[in-house]
């Protein structure tokens, strides 16, 4: 789908954070490094004033009639998720599902979409501090509490209030590409790779090249980073750190929230859809580049990771 006007939707005592998120992503202007940007504005109910939980007001807002025809429509927390907000919001976002325009709430604002009755029967996620409110109140939708952000069919939530960075970084991926993707969340200096382990720790968009705090770990993913194309063991990282393996293992999850493994497959994948994008390279030559044995352990991992094939992102993307 074709995504060229954003409209964040607000009700009342919106949160600051989440609002900046999607500004800062889809309302800055970012030509001058070659990204196309989106037709943007921030609405209300009238293009009324609007209250942030700091205290502060916001006016010049647009009214919903822009929201009524964008293609991606964003809500931010908005108090209270104890009660439904006002129906002219619901209607917006009911009659955007419906005419298949996308729809992403951040972190209580995914209350908002339940109350929508968007995400009945869907696969969502919420903050775990919500989880069981958020069950009670809406029983028939598919809580995943482990997900940092989930993407169902066009319709989209995310966890915590960082994970809205998570969740719009994965937009600027399906709709700019990987390499803008990247780009963005270099300028942001967003949150590092995030894969399992603990509650809503899972795999980010754009994972990043260097962990903060420790920086041992880092010249280690920034030293593997140029060396995608060639093997490597847990045993030649440790040994190249200084560390001893186990230690080396507790450092990397803690510092990336993963194995050495998933982190070095989503690395390459990374890379593979970088040049799938670029398209001057064939499958086979790219599986190499990545440091697969052969063009079928590539697209064995882009079918497992990435639920398509090499061939059908680059058709994609291209096309």
């Amino acid at each position: 789908m074709d995504v060229n006007r954003v409209a964040v939707v607000l009700a009342d005592q919106v949160s600051p954070f989440e609002l900046g998120v999607a500004c800062e992503v889809f309302g800055t202007d970012r030509s001058a490094s070659g990204m196309d940007g989106w037709d943007f504005a921030v609405c209300a109910p009238e293009g009324a004033k609007v209250m942030s939980w700091s205290g502060f007001g916001l006016t010049g807002l647009s009214s919903l009639d822009f929201a009524a025809s964008a293609d991606l429509l964003v809500v931010p927390t908005c108090a209270p998720r104890t009660a439904p907000p006002p129906e002219p919001v619901l209607d917006v976002l009911r009659d955007a599902a419906a005419r298949g325009a996308w729809v992403a709430g951040f972190c209580a604002g995914v209350f908002t979409l339940g109350y929508a009755g968007l995400l009945d029967g869907r696969r969502c996620t919420v903050h775990w501090v919500y989880e069981a409110e958020f069950r009670e109140r809406f029983p028939t939708a598919d809580v995943d509490p482990q997900a940092l952000y989930v993407d169902d069919e066009g319709v989209l939530t995310s966890a915590g209030t960082v994970a809205a960075v998570d969740l719009c970084l994965h937009l600027v991926r399906r709709l700019r590409g990987v390499a803008a993707a990247t780009a963005l969340a270099r300028r942001m200096v967003a949150a590092p790779h995030r894969t399992g382990g603990q509650a809503q720790f899972v795999e980010a968009p754009v994972p990043a090249t260097a962990a903060p705090g420790d920086s041992v770990v880092a010249e280690a993913l920034e030293w593997v980073e140029r060396r995608l194309d060639r093997p490597f063991s847990v045993a030649e990282l440790a040994r190249r750190s200084g560390l001893g393996e186990r230690t080396f293992l507790r450092r990397f999850s803690a510092a990336t929230g993963t194995t050495p493994h998933r982190w070095l497959t989503e690395r390459r994948l990374d890379r593979a859809q970088a040049l799938l994008e670029e398209g001057r390279l064939s499958v086979e030559d790219i599986a190499v580049a990545c440091g697969y044995a052969s063009a079928a352990a590539l697209r064995h991992q882009f079918a497992r990771l990435r639920a398509t094939t090499p061939t059908a992102y680059r058709a994609a993307f291209r096309g």
